[in-house]
């Protein structure tokens, strides 16, 4: 029989049992920096079903291995999830983990723990077909991403040596196939005024109406920024999230403001370019001096679940993949040997862990994962079981089909 043959059939066997897996790992909270429970329910998982290598990383992420090849593929999923919100918006629990109608229920279900019940089948799947090729293939079930996405990959490559030669995020793309997509950053900018009694505003310069120009000047960057070269990321936006302004009394001029940015990357912008465009706009709104205006890039740094403090500037680059590139090919290779059509190409919307593998550390990589990026973050989210289904048997496939592509 056909491998490809022999995984649809496995997949279609197991969907139930991925299914439930969801659930199981839905049921389980795990907010940012509180996923210990979720991860030891899926070591648990791992070693019940026989993975070569099963551990804690330091930081909190469990990776997992089948293989012993000399090339490593990673497939990557976080397994934190935000918050609910207001819980008078949800139809059900969310974290009922209810399976009904092809759907399964609840926070987490599309962002990302079907990812990860998912890439759990997957490695079952691999260790059950003997699998002994070229690959060592890592599971990582990631923590804190959506606290600060790809901290964790940042934490795997730099502190613990692992890089792989590919990677695969499962965030959801509709069981699309994913190469690239915008990188962001935050930017704190302050300016100054001059304070003096709220009679006599005329004696001060306001920060306040500074912040309110400089404001203005980040709506007319925005729709001045230009796409990548192809237009396949698109263009790069920025848009105030919050402004504070403080004087020495509320009978004063304020002399004081800050304005937060939040800053998405087109390919070919870097941290430094957009530093300069914010400088260069404001400075020509509010009549300073570029030098005048201090912008910086504010650090993130966390407590995980494992009690190690780590962090990084909050800088996560733009990545993208030529469509050519052998992950990629390999990847509509595995699709076509299982569906027998040529996969959607398609990019993100959003940002992943893949800024740190892929935009800081440059592993080739490649997006394909269950449920639909708009159910990422809001009520009543769910996912669909025929997803979990299509993403395990590809999952699975892909190292055979990397190692077909290299011998082409």
């Amino acid at each position: 029989m056909e491998m490809n043959t022999t995984i649809l059939e496995r997949a279609r066997a197991y969907r139930d049992d991925t299914a439930r897996v969801l659930s199981d790992l839905v049921k389980i909270t795990s907010y940012s920096g509180k996923e210990e429970a979720v991860c030891r329910r899926i070591v648990e998982m791992c070693e019940e079903y026989g993975f070569d290598e099963v551990r804690i990383d330091g930081l909190g992420s469990v990776v997992a291995r089948v293989g012993k090849g000399p090339k490593k593929l990673a497939i990557d999923g976080h397994v934190d999830t935000v918050e609910v919100g207001d819980p008078d918006a949800w139809n059900k629990d969310p974290f009922s983990g209810d399976i009904a109608g092809g759907l399964v229920y609840g926070r987490g279900t599309s962002d990302q723990k079907g990812g990860a019940a998912a890439m759990i089948t997957a490695g079952r799947m691999l260790k059950e077909l003997g699998y002994d090729g070229e690959f060592s293939v890592y599971f990582t079930f990631t923590v804190m991403e959506e606290d600060c996405d790809g901290m964790c990959w940042k934490y795997l490559i730099e502190e613990e040596g692992l890089k792989p030669d590919f990677i695969v995020s499962t965030e959801p793309t509709s069981c699309r196939l994913y190469r690239g997509h915008r990188g962001r950053m935050e930017m704190m900018a302050r300016l100054k005024g001059v304070s003096s009694h709220g009679s006599a505003p005329e004696r001060g310069v306001s920060a306040a109406y500074k912040a309110a120009r400089a404001a203005l000047a980040m709506e007319k960057l925005n729709e001045d920024l230009q796409p990548d070269d192809d237009n396949f990321l698109g263009k790069g936006t920025i848009v105030v999230s919050q402004v504070d302004v403080k004087g020495p009394s509320q009978c004063a001029v304020p002399d004081q403001a800050m304005l937060y940015l939040d800053r998405r990357l087109t390919w070919g912008e870097d941290a430094d370019l957009a530093i300069s465009q914010v400088k260069r706009y404001m400075a020509e709104a509010v009549g300073d001096p570029e030098d005048e205006i201090e912008v910086t890039m504010p650090d993130y740094t966390k407590r995980g679940w494992r009690d190690a403090d780590y962090g990084q500037e909050l800088y996560f680059p733009t990545w993208k993949i030529p469509e050519e590139h052998e992950v990629v090919q390999a990847g509509i290779a595995a699709y076509e040997s299982l569906y027998g059509k040529r996969p959607v190409v398609d990019k993100w919307t959003f940002s992943t862990n893949l800024v740190a593998s892929t935009g800081r550390h440059k592993v080739p990589a490649i997006g394909f994962g269950p449920g639909d990026e708009d159910q990422a973050h809001a009520p009543n989210e769910i996912t669909r079981v025929e997803d979990l289904e299509i993403c395990s048997a590809f999952y699975a496939m892909l190292p055979y089909a990397l190692e077909v592509g290299a011998k082409a």
